[in-house]
Order: C-alpha cells, then sequence, then structure tokens
C-alpha cells in the first residue's frame, strides 16, 4: 500500500524561519525525523512513499538523491565520477518514492488531491512526517477494513504540560494530578482513506476543514485508538527529547 507522507509546510517553530532549515529533515540519531517515520511504515511492508514537496522541497529531493552516496561506501575515478561501485548493504534499497511538487503555500488537503493521479490501489495511507510512535499499522488497517468506511484516523490522548488542581470555590485543593493525560483524543496521523473518498477533495480544500467535516457529515469518518507512543516533533525541546529516547536505546517507535 502506498504511503503520502505529508511534508511541504514551513515548519516556523522549529526552524526561526530559517529557510536552510527543513523541520522533516531535522535528525533523530542521526537521521532525519521523516526517515524514521518512513522506517515505521516499511517495516508493516508499506514502502512506496509519495511525497508532497512545498517548501524547501529542494532540500528534500537532494537528500534522497545523494542517499546512496551519503550511506553508503563507494569507490569511483576521478574521471568519472559518476561511475561509482557501491559496497555493502543499502537496507532502504527497496523503497520507492514519487515527489511531487505541490507549491509552496499549498493547503494539505489540495497537496493530497494533487498527488492523487500518482496514487494506485483502493486505499492508502496518510501521516505527517514529523511524528513517530509505535502505532500497529496491522491492526489499524484491519480496523479499517472492518468497519467500511472511507477514512479512519489514528488518535491518541497526550499528557497535558502541567500539573491539574482540583479545588473548592474557597480554595482547598481536593485534588493534584501530574501530567495526567487528556480525555480528548487528538489526530496524529497514521491514517487510511479509501481513493473514493478524494473525489470528495475540491480545488484548494483543506484537509482538516471542511475535508473532514464533510467525511462526518457523510459517516464515512472513524476513528482508531492509540494507546502507546507517540510524539511529534515540532520545536527544539521535542527534537532533544526523541534524541535522549533515541541515545539510550529506548526508543518506542523503532519497531524494524
Amino acid at each position: 500500500m502506498q504511503a503520502i507522507i505529508l511534508c511541504g509546510g514551513k515548519g516556523t517553530r522549529i526552524s526561526g524561519g530559517d529557510p536552510a532549515m527543513k523541520k522533516e529533515l531535522v535528525e533523530i540519531g542521526e537521521r532525519p525525523i521523516m526517515w524514521h517515520v518512513m522506517k515505521i511504515l516499511a517495516s508493516y511492508g508499506h514502502k512506496d512513499f509519495v511525497l508532497p514537496l512545498g517548501y524547501r522541497g529542494d532540500l528534500i529531493r537532494r537528500y534522497f538523491l545523494d542517499y546512496e552516496r551519503m550511506h553508503c561506501d563507494f569507490s569511483f575515478e576521478l574521471g568519472s565520477p559518476g561511475a561509482l561501485e557501491f559496497y555493502g548493504k543499502n537496507h532502504e534499497s527497496d523503497w520507492r518514492l514519487t515527489m511531487v511538487d505541490t507549491g509552496l503555500e499549498t493547503r494539505v488537503g489540495e497537496r493530497v488531491r494533487l498527488v492523487a493521479p500518482y496514487i494506485q490501489g483502493e486505499r492508502f495511507l496518510l501521516t505527517y512526517g514529523d511524528g513517530v510512535g509505535d502505532v500497529d499499522l496491522d491492526a489499524l488497517l484491519a480496523f479499517h477494513r472492518s468497519h467500511g468506511r472511507w477514512v479512519t484516523v489514528t488518535g491518541y490522548q497526550p499528557l497535558y504540560q502541567y500539573g491539574i488542581v482540583t479545588a473548592t470555590p474557597e480554595g482547598r485543593v481536593t485534588r493534584y494530578r501530574q501530567y495526567p493525560r487528556m480525555e480528548h483524543w487528538i489526530n496524529i496521523g497514521f491514517m487510511v482513506i479509501e481513493c473514493c473518498a478524494l473525489d470528495k477533495l475540491e480545488p484548494d480544500m483543506d484537509l482538516e476543514y471542511p475535508f473532514f467535516d464533510r467525511m462526518i457529515e457523510e459517516g464515512q469518518f472513524m476513528l482508531y485508538r492509540h494507546r502507546g507512543f507517540w510524539r511529534s516533533m515540532d520545536t527544539f525541546k521535542d527534537a532533544q527529547a526523541l534524541n535522549e529516547l533515541w541515545e539510550t536505546g529506548s526508543a518506542p517507535w523503532k519497531v524494524w
């Protein structure tokens, strides 16, 4: 099954407006966060990736076009620099990547619509290029097939970043909870979408609104509840936390 990985945004919270930085290429354990997302998908057999490029798409193109040269040993003659002889095994050699320029300021839904001609089969996976987790993709797909609707999103209950205080009107504290889990579910990506739903995507339409609302109105929207690990990388603090997990050998998203 093909997987669309959203990677066209600017990611200003982590880049600070620096045009030389692309959020999806910020490294966790010496590999871009986007690579980790792709490794999760590939571990379940989904190795055909479609990348809707946008802001600094040239950096993503360059990273993967130079992937073999940057991650393998090789020999070549100075007179024939294009004739390279590679050594060792590239564990990602069976990945297929389709890169599509979808514009700088394009809405997410429109990016998906623009790459639709490159999608084959009845359904596809859709996720963000900056969030990792130990989502059981086999169970997700089984759930999606079981209900027969067009769209399934993976939901997660993150932890509050603050302690929650419960008190009486006069101020007597009756309960304190440090970093409790939220009651609401948020969309963390790892979505499964039937190709027939793409007919509902109109030009310049965003994904979360109004496309998702349209799916809800038509009874075609379902939630798969993930209760394991998930974290997005929006800030340098997030990147630091993910790197610490990786360096200590306790990265829950490393399912390969």
